[in-house]
């Protein structure tokens, strides 16, 4: 869909937060796009510290969690670790196999298989542990919801704590501690934090309440700085947004990871060739994420858990490897998927009147849908629900935009859904297949109360107007002190008219390759999966939008600009819209 351009205009505060702060004019316009104006909150977003991270205790039910923990310590009760499949969950379940590996305490882990037991708590899986003679399970980032699971294990005796992200149905109650962050109310600060973030919190407070028992007295204390690179990638690779405390631990994290060389990280820097001097959120985004999330969408989550808990790097590298092959037939199965989809339904449909999309088909693999959905969300910017049909059972994931929230939708709608669960933009559902069409009807008769009448169209909300001159290497290394980006600290984005084509070439068979010039300026950009536009003539005046960014190259870096979108012509691009 072609986009709109939404420019903010200048705001008469940068100029001034520019000179207070020395910081570039188009770092400061972002930083007040971001809702930063003052020089205080300005200095703490730019230089985040994990002393003033808040006390876990304030988390409902934190405490009641790490008593209970202390007990089966003390009682020598067996521990396991029960965590969910994806990115999130796996870096969860590793900081915490990682942390009773450093205390000296035993413990197991079960991380169900994605396909044949889906998320969350599961009976057999509840069953299994208990005949392997656990005493206490920790769940981490998943347990909220599923009460029948929680029921069946406390008659069992095997006794739950449960740590997890996702929201909180209102008639959800149980006996056993239970530590969400959605607990606490809107307005708490833990409120963005994902599964790691989460078990990371449970971490300190543990560590707190067994440095008060005198556990350290003859052995060593761990450093939890040591697992924030685990909580990186976590919360990085959930997408929840990237302010307040998670900001904090990412940057921290990143930071670690460049200096602390965990096995497991190291052997993907070396297959994606990524220099661990320039390692960002991008990075950790795109290519350490979808190898750990490989692991368990096809089905083999062990290979991720034991990458990320290794000592031994020959050991990583080989898994490392493994990896590498897995996410390269994910990304064959979702190709042929969103390709089926594409030209099985979309090309012969009219999707004006349409809202949502809602696609089901037989032997589509349940662990990629969820990167199908997100695809076809972006491309037609509506929310998507896909379903995999097995058995007389549809079993999916559903991505959604803004203004549209799927947990809210799909709670309303429960009565036809055998389970499901996520947040307002993610969600996964199970239901019979004779439910399919009647939840079609209803997710679109609520979309239009939600998103109104007009037709959906996305934007890219652009922070400011700024000339090539202004993009020096100085200034983008300015800039990437802003980072991490990601959800609610998206990169920046900017808007460049008038460039004039100097060089155009096709790289990787889908990726668009220029060489610019403005006013005597002349920078480098690539915009990927922007082949389409080739070829450009040399001299062709074009408007760019793009993040500027700095390429490495033999340890030397250059400007180079990340095209997002382009439009050829002279004077403003027709699709700019001026904000006031």
């Amino acid at each position: 869909m072609t986009k709109i351009w939404k420019l903010r205009p200048l705001s008469p505060l940068a100029p001034l937060l520019a000179q207070r702060m020395d910081l570039p004019l188009p770092a400061a316009q972002v930083l007040i796009n971001r809702g930063i104006s003052e020089e205080a909150s300005a200095r703490d977003f730019l230089n985040p510290r994990l002393s003033e991270i808040t006390d876990p205790s304030l988390l409902v039910d934190m405490d009641r969690a790490v008593e209970r923990i202390i007990y089966a310590i003390e009682h020598r009760q067996r521990i396991t670790i029960y965590g969910d499949y994806d990115a999130d969950g796996l870096t969860a379940t590793a900081l915490l196999l990682n942390l009773f590996s450093r205390l000296g305490i035993p413990v197991s882990y079960y991380v169900p298989d994605r396909l044949e037991e889906g998320h969350g708590l599961n009976r057999e899986a509840i069953r299994k542990i208990s005949m392997a003679g656990a005493g206490v399970v920790i769940t981490v980032d998943c347990g909220t919801g599923d009460r029948e699971e929680i029921e069946l294990a406390e008659r069992l005796d095997l006794h739950m704590v449960i740590t997890d992200h996702h929201q909180v149905p209102d008639d959800f109650q149980i006996e056993c501690p239970f530590v969400n962050p959605h607990r606490n109310g809107s307005s708490s600060p833990f409120g963005p934090l994902c599964g790691v973030g989460v078990a990371f919190f449970l971490a300190i407070a543990l560590r707190r309440k067994l440095r008060k028992c005198g556990w350290f007295k003859h052995r060593a204390e761990p450093d939890l700085r040591a697992f924030l690179d685990l909580v990186a990638l976590g919360t990085i690779a959930d997408m929840v947004p990237l302010v307040g405390l998670n900001r904090v631990l990412t940057k921290t994290g990143i930071e670690r990871m460049k200096t602390f060389h965990r096995p497991g990280f190291e052997a993907l820097r070396e297959i994606t060739g990524i220099d661990p001097s320039s390692l960002g959120s991008d990075d950790l985004a795109f290519k350490f994420a979808p190898r750990i999330n490989a692991s368990g969408r096809l089905g083999d989550a062990g290979s991720g858990i034991r990458l990320l808990t290794t000592d031994r790097l020959s050991v990583a590298r080989e898994l490392a490897r493994h990896l590498s092959k897995l996410n390269s037939m994910r990304q064959d199965l979702e190709r042929a998927i969103f390709e089926e989809i594409e030209e099985k339904y979309i090309s012969t449909s009219d999707l004006k009147g349409r809202k949502t999309l809602l696609f089901s088909g037989k032997g589509w693999h349940k662990g990629v849908l969820g990167i199908v959905a997100s695809r076809l969300m972006e491309k037609y910017h509506r929310p998507v629900l896909l379903l995999s049909l097995q058995d007389g059972m549809a079993t999916g994931s559903a991505r959604s935009i803004e203004g549209f929230s799927l947990h809210r939708a799909l709670a309303r709608v429960s009565h036809l859904l055998d389970h499901y669960g996520g947040h307002d933009r993610a969600a996964g559902l199970t239901l019979k297949t004779s439910n399919i069409r009647t939840l079609s009807e209803e997710i679109e008769r609520m979309a239009w109360e939600s998103l109104g009448d007009s037709e959906p169209a996305p934007c890219l909300e652009i922070d400011a107007e700024v000339p090539l001159h202004a993009l020096d290497l100085e200034t983008v290394k300015r800039l990437e002190d802003l980072s991490p980006f990601g959800s609610g600290n998206p990169s920046p984005l900017f808007y460049s008219p008038g460039l004039t084509v100097l060089e155009s070439a096709i790289v990787g068979e889908r990726h668009l390759k220029l060489k610019v010039r403005q006013a005597g300026e002349i920078r480098e950009a690539i915009g990927f999966g922007l082949a389409p536009y080739h070829p450009l003539d040399i001299g062709t005046s074009i408007h760019l939008v793009h993040t500027p960014g700095i390429h490495y190259w033999q340890g030397r870096g250059r400007v180079q600009l990340r095209v997002v979108d382009l439009e050829i012509g002279n004077g403003d691009a027709k699709r700019l819209v001026r904000k006031p």
